[in-house]
């Protein structure tokens, strides 16, 4: 397929996607805004009924076992933390949009969804262990849930495309998104980027999503999660952990870890954390839906 005729095709999938509602993205500008107290994200909030019922039951989940239930909206924000609210307040989004199974046709919607949890939490605990800014933490989590949202369209719209794609993958043993590249003509960093920009998602979610399979042609600013989340992508396929359609991942280059001050037996190390976290952010997901 010509290129230029699959790219009009997604673009005409993403303008009939609902627009980003209003509240969340007041949460996104005003969470981006230093000065921001939990006050000010605590009036935005209490507007929306919803998104309000969201922040109050993921404060009461199994997620943070708290020995007392809370009940004010200002506390749960700041127990929570700016950073949590704004990504449930994301996350809602975007799995309103694109979590639905009919946007899954060849690929398989629980294996996606535990495949990108994966690469989110597996990014997290190497931000952690880097001793990246807490506050900064749970943005490495939500640019690995979001890393492969550009497949939702792709195997949406070209579902039978899809499945040969992912048929080459493993007839020829290649990186997912180098077959995607040969049936279609774009891969899913293209598409996803479309998405993110799209809604506005921020310099380092677009960069993500836009080169999380070619890191070193990237040279912006979010080098240092650009590259966290190739890891953690890595991670989650090579141990087969959900499912991404990618059963032959590109080797990443060995200058990646070491830059990050991390290696193999490092990352192995993880697994057991790995999947104690996955169990944890799936209850998140499930307020956020």
């Amino acid at each position: 397929m010509e290129k230029e005729k699959a790219i009009k095709i997604i673009e005409n999938y993403i303008s009939r996607m609902p627009s980003m509602p209003t509240t969340v993205a007041k949460v996104l500008k005003i969470c981006n805004d230093p000065q921001t107290s939990p006050a000010d994200l605590n009036q935005v909030i209490s507007l929306d009924q919803v998104l309000m019922g969201k922040v109050m039951r993921l404060i009461n989940s199994a997620y943070y076992s708290l020995p007392n239930q809370i009940t004010s909206l200002v506390r749960a924000i700041i127990m929570l933390g700016l950073n949590t609210v704004k990504n449930l307040a994301l996350s809602t989004a975007v799995l309103g949009s694109l979590g639905k199974g009919s946007d899954f046709q060849a690929l398989n919607m629980e294996g996606f969804w535990r495949h990108s949890i994966c690469a989110g939490v597996t990014a997290k605990l190497i931000a952690k262990h880097r001793r990246v800014d807490v506050k900064l933490c749970d943005e490495y989590f939500m640019a690995g849930l979001l890393h492969d949202l550009g497949k939702i369209p792709l195997n949406n719209r070209f579902a039978d495309s899809y499945v040969e794609a992912m048929a080459v993958t493993d007839r020829e043993k290649l990186p997912l998104y180098q077959a995607e590249e040969k049936v279609l003509g774009l891969n899913h960093e293209e598409a996803g980027k479309l998405i993110v920009e799209s809604w506005k998602l921020g310099r380092n979610i677009i960069d993500v999503v836009s080169f999380h399979h070619n890191q070193e042609s990237y040279t912006g600013d979010n080098r240092e999660l650009v590259n966290t989340i190739s890891i953690a992508n890595y991670f989650a396929n090579t141990y087969e952990i959900g499912f991404s359609g990618d059963r032959y991942p590109e080797e990443l280059p060995p200058a990646l870890m070491t830059d990050l001050g991390i290696d193999w037996d490092f990352l192995e190390g993880l697994e057991d954390s790995v999947n104690a976290e996955i169990e944890k952010a799936q209850i998140f997901l499930q307020v956020s839906d």
